[in-house]
């Protein structure tokens, strides 16, 4: 039936709090079956079930109703009168009565039963629209078929997630979206580096026809992961549909550097291991692997300038060959991650000694290492030389066993007691007037110098820039583990910075069990810094200490907390709501669970948990958990 076109006006005893005046969310209550308004804008709307006080900002009303059932082809507005504000649809927009404490709605929209929802995508996209068309998927060998420079594995990786089940008759006799027509604007393909444009638009028209659009093919394998979350299978039909026609994404990161810090030095991680959690970051639109390659604990890795160093490893089984990294980055780059190594010096070093105890204070006093002797910078110097290739990498020209232009150096947690206790770094330093803490600074400036030297940009841990402050090289990214305070200082001073504060109850530790995934994604990277600091804020990670984690409870440990931070990472500063987050999250871990990657329940007290009791995905030791969208 239409709906009439005169305007209805719902009285309101005071002025619409100031979140209600931005946001538009009182949406259409209209497309429910009786097409009637509800009375007064802080109750639910028939049919459209999200509160409308929820909101501070149209953008995030936008991405949260996008996928509602009932609110799906209107189209949102900020009303400009003071006293209320409206929502349309196919109409020109209409001001308040001046003076009247009101809340506007016009309405020309139709009435119709509702389509099933669109399923939610993770993370949120910066900008989505939707009809409330259905349309069918006709699965094909050629659905993805392109000319643009995306890998032939890649697009059969995104098709086997796409299309999990060989489905009968239902999707293969026909169907309204017969392939996904893929264009990309650079014919460049190497590794990705930090910065590349990564934006795609994705629009799915009533008429069936599909197509996504990107600068680089970056940006298209996160726009195929988006296309993959947006098809469903229904069982009851045997065929895979689309829900929310004409649909129209347009989406980039708010954050370049979206990551994962994996430990394998204080527990191995089998190669397997680590490409199951690369596979799983793409998943949510992560593009950074931290590999924290060595520590006290062991150092796993070959080094041919340095052979004896993994003799500091757990056993000989439980080492990486070169041509086992070399095979890791490239898989890494064919998805879309950018692989950085860290070897943390010159504490967290003490496994370097079983190979070349001459780098260190003595056999019984490990660490840091020796800085009073040219033989652990020369071995700095030739190790790095190994990862880096001596130069910057260049378009087509990857340089270096890790050819990202950037490498970890650690600098954290630097105990200098072993110093004191040795005779020869003592008179070092004494000889140079310097202390120990000056010895520590000396050691961190000129490990990040040879970095330089070789066309890398050092990442040092946030105690670096307490001890050397403004003295560090401007090219120097700071990452910051302590309280934000701590970031305030580093921006202030100019420098670039990643995240993942550790301290508190919304820690980006991930091994911090006790912290809860709402608490992860409530914590805004930018919350205590300017929008201009901001800017130098390069993103931020997940970080997965091995001290209690090894290949039997790494992916539950990541999952799904990693993914409330890889939404606060791409999506818009203002979709920021737990409560329409929780639904979303929990089908992507559902999703997860899917792809065969152990995401762990998420509401379990501990963070890795398995489940109370019995109960399918969605529902918590035998209790149904209701999906919000």
């Amino acid at each position: 039936a239409q709906v009439p076109e005169p305007t209805k006006i719902c009285p309101t005893t005071s002025p619409p709090p100031p979140a209600m005046r931005l946001s538009v969310l009182g949406l259409f209550g209209a497309l429910a079956e009786d097409c009637q308004f509800e009375d007064h804008p802080k109750s639910f709307l028939a049919g459209c079930s999200v509160n409308c006080e929820s909101f501070a900002t149209l953008a995030e009303a936008q991405v949260a109703c996008a996928a509602e059932t009932s609110c799906r082809g209107v189209t949102f507005s900020a009303d400009p009168a003071p006293q209320g504000y409206q929502l349309r649809a196919g109409a020109a927009p209409q001001a308040s009565t001046a003076g009247e404490e009101s809340w506007l709605i016009t309405n020309r929209g139709t009435c119709s039963p509702p389509a099933a929802a669109v399923p939610p995508v993770w993370p949120a996209p910066r900008a989505i629209t939707a009809g409330n068309t259905t349309l069918s998927v006709h699965r094909s060998a050629g659905f993805f078929a392109t000319t643009a420079p995306i890998p032939a594995d890649a697009l059969a990786r995104i098709a086997k997630n796409t299309f999990p089940h060989n489905e009968g008759v239902g999707s293969q006799n026909g169907g309204d979206v017969k392939g996904l027509q893929i264009s990309v604007e650079s014919e460049v393909v190497g590794f990705p580096q930090m910065g590349v444009d990564e934006s795609y638009s994705l629009t799915v028209g009533a008429d069936g026809i599909a197509k996504l659009e990107a600068k680089t093919v970056w940006g298209a394998l996160h726009g195929l992961e988006t296309f993959s979350q947006l098809v469903v299978f229904d069982f009851d039909t045997g065929a895979y549909t689309i829900a929310g026609a004409p649909l129209s994404i347009q989406d980039s990161p708010r954050f370049p550097w979206r990551g994962l810090m994996l430990d394998t030095s204080r527990h191995f991680q089998p190669l397997e291991s680590i490409r199951g959690i690369i596979d799983s970051l793409t998943y949510a639109k992560l593009n950074v692997l931290h590999w924290h390659m060595s520590d006290t604990q062991s150092f796993p890795m070959e080094s041919k300038s340095h052979p004896k160093l993994w003799e500091g490893s757990f056993s000989n089984e439980e080492r990486y060959l070169q041509a086992d990294i070399e095979d890791m980055v490239e898989y890494a780059r064919q998805r879309g991650v950018r692989v950085m190594v860290e070897f943390d010096m010159p504490g967290h070093a003490g496994s370097w000694c079983a190979g070349y105890p001459e780098v260190c204070p003595s056999t019984t006093c490990t660490q840091p290492l020796n800085v009073a002797t040219n033989t652990t910078f020369d071995l700095i110097t030739s190790l790095l030389n190994e990862m880096t290739g001596g130069k910057q990498s260049q378009p087509g020209k990857p340089s270096g066993l890790f050819p990202d232009d950037f490498i970890h150096l650690g600098g954290d947690e630097v105990d200098t007691t072993c110093w004191g206790k040795s005779e020869e770094i003592t008179a070092w330093l004494k000889a140079r007037n310097m202390t120990a803490d000056d010895g520590y600074a000396y050691f961190v400036k000129r490990a990040a110098d040879i970095a330089l030297s070789q066309g890398r940009r050092p990442v040092q841990w946030v105690e670096v820039f307490d001890h050397f402050g403004s003295k560090l090289d401007k090219k120097t990214v700071i990452h910051v583990w302590k309280d934000k305070s701590t970031l305030q200082q580093v921006v202030a001073e100019g420098y670039e910075a990643i995240l993942n504060n550790s301290p508190g109850s919304n820690s980006w530790y991930l091994d911090h069990l006790d912290v809860s995934w709402d608490a992860v994604y409530s914590n805004e990277p930018c919350s205590e810094v300017t929008d201009e600091q901001c800017k130098l804020v390069l993103g931020g990670q997940g970080e997965m200490w091995g001290e209690t984690v090894d290949f039997s409870d790494a992916e539950q440990t990541i999952w799904p907390k990693l993914a409330a931070i890889g939404e606060r990472l791409w999506s818009p500063r203002t979709v920021n709501s737990t409560a329409l987050a929780q639904g979303r999250l929990e089908n992507f871990r559902c999703m997860l669970n899917r792809r065969g990657v152990r995401s762990a329940p998420l509401t379990e007290g501990n963070a890795r948990s398995a489940p109370p009791g019995p109960g399918g995905c969605h529902q918590i030791g035998g209790g149904t958990h209701t999906v919000m969208v």
